[in-house]
């Protein structure tokens, strides 16, 4: 008898002896954010103010700086693009009221007439600027390739210095007319533009403030909100915009988004009363008694999201495809999806979560082992790579600070070293800019990562793992995967012959195993009952406050 096989008995003895222990980390210290001033649920007294948790303080209030969904929330209040989203999550006009393409290569985008929160017109020239400043090398974007994976003219080029930005694929017509021209044909181009990165930003204030232009006294806003405060890991009050369009049909003034890190203070915070609307990360050793206590306050929505264990592809031990498909393969990921975690989550057999519009699922063969083969061919691997009981594999795992990612990582080394045996894995945690930012420059060997839909398209999720994409941290690199991303854009193409393409990409990955899926998300938050609008039919999660507001209790 393998001793080092877990059963489920031990299995859940090993997860509980290693929760027990995390107490003992270093640096785990959590910092609860200082109360917001005034209370939440301010339209008890006749306004309409909400308080909402958003989970972290933001790395930059800069659509061109940013990568994070706690950035994105925020900005998709305060800025709005050529396309947006309807409360359900469909792709509805921004601040283009129609567009057309009569080959989906060469795209004509009508703008509404809107006004920035200072008073002067919302242009197409001002998309030409943001648009060329989003791939401009020198603004250094974390997200410089999406204009590349959506194929605008020479946005590669731009990105990589080989051009100058003024020969990206933009054009103003005229002050209302944006003509955007393509490499080749992109047919679900209008719907990548509800992005965070292709967000307008007031050339004016840019240029007059440099980096500062993000501070509430100089930001300037096309969308419902304006920025009124920013008090760095405290809160950041947005107020409403009467400059924006809709404005008449804008109901909340004023919101006040936290940046509490911690889920379980979260919750003492919403159930307190200084909290409206938590963030979608409630504590999983919660969430049975919350379901019961807080009835149809726990609102659940399927989340196009995927938890996942970055490796970087680059640095021992990772560059080894042996070590990395044998602690995929060790991994009991359907435990960890329903035992460690438990509220709602599915195991991740692929990268792309199933529920993603145009995908076939990709379901590999050892899917379909028992976790007996599993561990018994990842020693296998492991022995092969040359590890053993006298040179055990010894690595740090990153993660940023917040006790649902710790929880997980401690479940994840003791797998692994329950499983495996000579497995040595090193926690560390960061606080969230300096995680991404550790991330960014390839400073780890695994890290704790989640990837989240750009747009409800697949290749939201195969195009960060391409060759050179600005989101590819662990710089994962395979011919065939970008052959196969290639041809899923070839003129011709059929929906289902896409479909499958991506299935096959989801093939290489599997090969390759650059990250290890642990799984696919469930967005569950807790809202008050006097919050109206919010909708669970968004896989995305792209909130609009303009669609909520707060009634009287």
């Amino acid at each position: 008898m393998n001793s080092s096989i877990v059963r489920p008995g031990a299995l859940l003895l090993a997860l509980g002896m290693a929760f027990g222990l995390s107490a003992c980390n270093k640096d785990n210290a959590q910092t609860a954010a200082p109360a917001a001033s005034g209370s939440a649920g301010g339209a008890s007294e006749g306004s309409q103010s909400i308080t909402i948790n958003n989970g972290a303080e933001p790395e930059s209030l800069d659509p061109h700086k940013v990568s994070g969904v706690p950035e994105s929330h925020l900005l998709t209040q305060l800025l709005e693009g050529l396309t947006s989203t309807d409360k359900d999550g469909n792709t509805a006009p921004g601040m283009a009221e129609s567009w057309e393409s009569a080959d989906n290569q060469v795209w004509i985008f009508k703008l509404r007439d809107a006004k920035w929160s200072d008073g002067s017109p919302v242009t197409a020239e001002d998309f030409v600027y943001s648009l060329r400043r989003l791939v401009d090398p020198k603004t250094g974007s974390p997200y410089a390739s999406y204009l590349d994976d959506a194929h605008v003219l020479n946005a590669g080029d731009v990105m990589n210095g080989k051009k100058a930005p003024d020969t990206l694929g933009v054009k103003a017509v005229d002050e209302r007319t944006l003509e955007i021209t393509l490499s080749q044909p992109v047919p679900y181009f209008p719907d990548m533009l509800v992005h965070t990165s292709v967000k307008p930003v007031n050339k004016k204030a840019v240029e007059q403030h440099g980096d500062k232009w993000t501070s509430p006294e100089n930001f300037v806003s096309n969308g419902p909100y304006k920025l009124k405060s920013w008090e760095v890991n405290s809160q950041i009050v947005l107020e409403r915009n009467p400059g924006y369009y809709d404005n008449a049909n804008t109901k909340i003034d004023r919101a006040v988004f936290l940046p509490i890190s911690s889920p379980p203070t979260d919750v003492n915070r919403y159930k307190a009363g200084e909290v409206d609307f938590t963030y979608n990360d409630l504590p999983s050793d919660q969430f049975q008694t919350l379901k019961k206590e807080m009835g149809e306050e726990m609102k659940t929505s399927p989340l196009l999201c995927v938890y996942y264990y970055e490796t970087n592809t680059v640095k021992p031990p990772f560059d080894d495809v042996r070590v990395r498909r044998a602690l995929a393969l060790a991994l009991d990921r359907d435990t960890f999806a329903e035992k460690v975690v438990g509220r709602g989550e599915t195991a991740a057999y692929q990268f792309t979560p199933t529920a993603t519009q145009g995908i076939v699922p990709n379901k590999p063969e050892w899917a379909g082992w028992s976790q007996e083969q599993r561990v018994a061919e990842a020693k296998k691997l492991l022995t092969e790579a040359g590890y053993s009981e006298a040179k055990p594999l010894s690595f740090d795992l990153l993660y940023n600070t917040n006790e649902n990612h710790k929880k997980n990582a401690v479940a994840a080394a003791a797998l692994w070293k329950q499983t495996l045996g000579f497995v040595n894995v090193n926690l560390a945690n960061q606080e969230w800019k300096t995680y991404l930012e550790s991330r960014r420059s390839g400073k780890y060997q695994m890290a704790r990562a989640g990837w989240c839909a750009d747009y409800n398209e697949p290749s939201s999720f195969l195009n960060i793992l391409k060759t050179g994409n600005s989101n590819n941290h662990g710089k994962y690199s395979s011919a065939e995967f970008d052959r196969l991303m290639a041809e899923t854009l070839k003129p011709g193409i059929s929906t289902e012959q896409r479909a499958d393409l991506y299935r096959q990409a989801e093939a290489v990955l599997d090969k390759d195993m650059p990250n290890i899926n642990v799984y696919h998300y469930a967005n569950v938050r807790l809202v008050k009952p006097y919050v109206e609008g919010y909708s669970v039919k968004d896989p995305m999660d792209n909130f609009h406050l303009k669609y909520m507001s707060v009634a009287k209790h």
